[in-house]
């Protein structure tokens, strides 16, 4: 398939640009987990890859939860009393607590302060706060504006709606070959927060876009989705669909200078795991693979034990550990188009080995097949050939159909794309056989056992299929 060599041939300033650009355009709404803000988003992002808009009402029971009142906001501030917008949510939406309710009053500032939140260790930055499941209202602002805020009377007005709405989030489903899903989900309920939110938002409507114009092995959903809420509602309505997800990606913090993290699967051994982790290791520079845990983003629904889906999370900073996380800080400055290009490179980069990662059966298993009379052996080989050599010494060694390329790419050492393209090589000159996902599943040998042993961060991928 090669998505990531057909990247890797575009022009890479235009992408980053074109990736930046399109975070740009989605940075001012004010969006929350209901209501207009995430409903325009969504239409944003639907003008350039098909996708599918849900609704669920008010109130509707999904497994422990209920969607909640829908918000929406029109405007809000704090005035002097000199008539001056001292807090303003027309210049900053991050400026309101966002699902505050209505609230309209002339008060002292003792009596607002209790309201008002800031962050004194960096007093020139907003803070990103919420009040979604208790309805409570709040701005906030700067240290440096709350510091210069006098003692006297203060008109305060939030004109915004908590009624009875819906739960919007978009789908995007790319059919394969196969009815077996590789799922990429990302949160599209945070206001103007360009790491947070926009980078991952940006990335994957790229990202399915070029998917959108290949033939696949896998299908491919794209969820766009508000926090916590989104994915425990989609999950709930969509339990036979969720059975079909054979690797999974949740997409978040991925434009920043940071070098690349990956958080594994509840499984720790899925797939996706070794993938991720072999891709990273690929193509960027140290990077981090970290352990699940049930805190962070929509990985941990999917991880819950009663789906126990294969998803992991990919970020650059890892949330909460960045001074911008979650304030002013985290604009459009923040995140830089060749970053946003590198994390479009890692995903397509992992798309590719999903899609490559077959499993095969040598059809020559009594000694060596002589390569020679085949022309796939030279011994007055370079380098380079030594190496071709020796990715299809050692694909003839382990496709015992228990064993996949990216089981042999963890036994080896070897790339993932040198032993993917020994396969084809292999398998064009009969020497090999693909083995079908019922003979995999079925598979007991005592190697396939073996190579779980072998893989740092992932077992042997028939586990998971």
């Amino acid at each position: 398939m090669a998505l990531l060599k057909d990247i890797s041939e575009l022009d890479g300033v235009k992408l980053g640009q074109d990736l930046h650009g399109f975070a740009a355009e989605l940075y001012p709404i004010c969006r929350s987990i209901t209501g207009d803000g995430i409903r325009q988003t969504l239409a944003m992002i639907q003008s350039r890859i098909p996708l599918e808009i849900t609704e669920i009402p008010t109130g509707t029971q999904v497994f422990d939860w209920n969607v909640p009142k829908e918000w929406n906001i029109r405007d809000a501030f704090i005035k002097s009393p000199a008539g001056e917008r001292v807090v303003d949510f027309q210049k900053h939406n991050l400026h309101v607590v966002n699902y505050s309710a209505p609230v309209h009053a002339t008060m002292p500032l003792s009596e607002l302060k209790p309201h008002l939140f800031t962050i004194p260790e960096h007093p020139d930055w907003v803070p990103y706060r919420t009040s979604y499941y208790k309805e409570d209202w709040g701005f906030c602002l700067s240290h440096n504006q709350l510091m210069a805020l006098e003692d006297s009377e203060y008109e305060v007005c939030i004109d915004s709606e908590l009624g009875e709405g819906h739960l919007t989030y978009g789908e995007c489903y790319l059919p394969g070959r196969s009815t077996d899903e590789v799922l990429f989900s990302c949160h599209v309920c945070h206001p103007s927060l360009a790491n947070d939110n926009l980078s991952g938002l940006s990335v994957a409507t790229f990202l399915a876009g070029l998917l959108s114009r290949r033939d696949l092995r896998y299908s491919y959903r794209f969820l766009f989705i508000p926090g916590t809420i989104g994915p425990i509602a989609w999950l709930a309505r969509n339990r036979e669909a969720a059975n079909h997800v054979r690797h999974g990606l949740v997409l978040t913090c991925i434009g920043d200078s940071s070098g690349f993290h990956y958080k594994k699967s509840r499984r720790g051994n899925a797939e996706i795991d070794c993938a991720a982790a072999h891709v990273l290791t690929q193509l960027t520079e140290s990077p981090e693979i970290l352990e699940f845990t049930p805190y962070g983003y929509e990985e941990r629904q999917f991880c819950s034990p009663g789906f126990n889906l294969p998803v992991g999370c990919l970020m650059r900073s890892v949330w909460g550990t960045f001074p911008q996380y979650h304030t002013s800080a985290d604009n459009l400055d923040f995140i830089q188009p060749q970053q946003l290009t590198g994390a479009l490179r890692v995903c397509a980069g992992i798309v590719d080995v999903l899609e490559e990662n077959l499993t095969y059966r040598n059809l020559n298993p009594y000694c060596e097949p002589q390569l020679g009379r085949r022309g796939l052996y030279s011994p007055a080989g370079s380098g380079d050939l030594d190496a071709e050599i020796n990715a299809r010494l050692w694909v003839l060694n382990l496709s015992d159909g228990g064993h996949s390329l990216l089981d042999i790419t963890e036994r080896s050492g070897v790339a993932f794309s040198l032993i993917s393209e020994a396969a084809a090589l292999l398998l064009a000159a009969g020497l090999l056989s693909p083995v079908t996902e019922d003979e995999e599943e079925n598979h007991s040998g005592t190697v396939a056992r073996e190579i779980a042993t072998q893989c740092p961060v992932a077992a042997s991928s028939g586990i998971d299929r």
